[in-house]
């Protein structure tokens, strides 16, 4: 998995506007009981190439605390956790050739 699209950075002012426009997506991928998976990271990395910006959510049975998942996620595929609302976690990672998303 590719680390190297990964913007060095987002300041506040880009993490506040990627979760307003992730307000309206619906979650694209699950952690549950079985945690997480080579399945539930190769599809949260083609919807990550899909889509850029998107929201995966824990089920109360993940082996893994909801705060723990987003950063762990976002280090293994190169991606930023740009935040968390209950139990769903918000994930950003710039296309490399033709990004969609507009960092305001």
């Amino acid at each position: 998995m590719d680390t190297t699209r990964r913007p060095p950075t987002l300041e506040g002012k880009q993490r506040r506007h990627l979760r307003a426009l992730a307000h309206h997506l619906a979650p694209v991928a699950q952690i549950g009981v079985r945690g997480l998976t080579d399945e539930v990271l190769a599809a949260v990395d083609r919807a990550l190439d899909d889509h850029e910006l998107i929201k995966v959510r824990v089920l109360e049975g993940a082996p893994l605390h909801r705060k723990e998942v987003g950063p762990r996620i976002a280090e293994v595929l190169g991606a930023h956790d740009v935040g968390l609302v209950g139990r769903v976690i918000i994930l950003y990672r710039m296309h490399a050739e033709e990004p969609k998303v507009d960092l305001g």
